[in-house]
């Protein structure tokens, strides 16, 4: 796997902003009741990731230690404007759907943390790959949210009605169903996760992550 593949790989899924790091939770329990709402805002949110990354690996030699964090807000606060005069002016529904939450993508972790951790300290390919891994899972995370929550509390996805009115569970278009949705697909996540990892052991337990879980090791000890 080659380092862009990585990048990727690893924002989808090995640290997956929503399900694993659990950043952005703000928007993420807010827009998605909507599949929707959801892939918009997680859109709009790689976009700006992306762009911010590549503009901070790209000054990253001339950006002072002592400052960079309000460098990092105002390339960032700037990226952020420019996006929603775009959604403003060619996509209103989706710009009036989002609302408040656009402007506070200034704020989010993922982009602050990413242009932080990775974008001011790497070159700007692996950093606008990082950007698109890290993007794309947290847009994968928010649409699985509200495809679900839409799907069994409003009874449709994208306009098109599934479920009878009869058979909706309503709560979950509400509050808290979003903190229902989001822990059971964590524990999906994690419950497939680990399966895989067990089913790739090789049997040398010394320096594994997953030893102190692991059968095999437990057997080896009591035998």
């Amino acid at each position: 796997m080659n380092k862009c593949t990585e990048r990727i790989y690893n924002g989808v899924i090995r640290e997956n902003p929503t399900f694993v790091m659990m950043l952005g939770m703000c928007p993420t329990l807010a827009v998605t009741t909507s599949a929707f709402g959801g892939f918009g805002m997680g859109l709009t949110t790689t976009v700006v990731l992306v762009m911010s990354n590549l503009v901070i690996s790209l000054m990253r030699r001339i950006i002072p230690d002592g400052v960079r964090i309000p460098a990092f807000i105002v390339v960032v606060a700037t990226l952020v404007t420019i996006v929603q005069l775009l959604l403003a002016a060619y996509i209103p529904v989706l710009n009036d759907m989002l609302g408040i939450y656009i402007p506070l993508i200034v704020v989010n972790c993922i982009i602050l943390g990413r242009a932080e951790a990775y974008a001011s300290k790497n070159p700007p390919l692996l950093s606008v790959m990082d950007g698109i891994g890290m993007g794309l899972g947290f847009t994968l995370g928010l649409t699985l949210i509200g495809f679900f929550r839409e799907l069994l509390g409003a009874g449709s996805v994208f306009g098109y009605e599934f479920i009878p009115e009869d058979y909706r569970i309503s709560i979950l278009v509400m509050a808290p169903g979003a903190f229902f949705v989001l822990a059971f697909i964590v524990a999906a996540r994690n419950k497939l996760m680990n399966e895989k990892e067990e089913d790739a052991c090789t049997g040398m337990c010394a320096g594994c992550p997953s030893a102190d879980k692991c059968g095999a090791l437990k057997e080896g000890v009591n035998d």
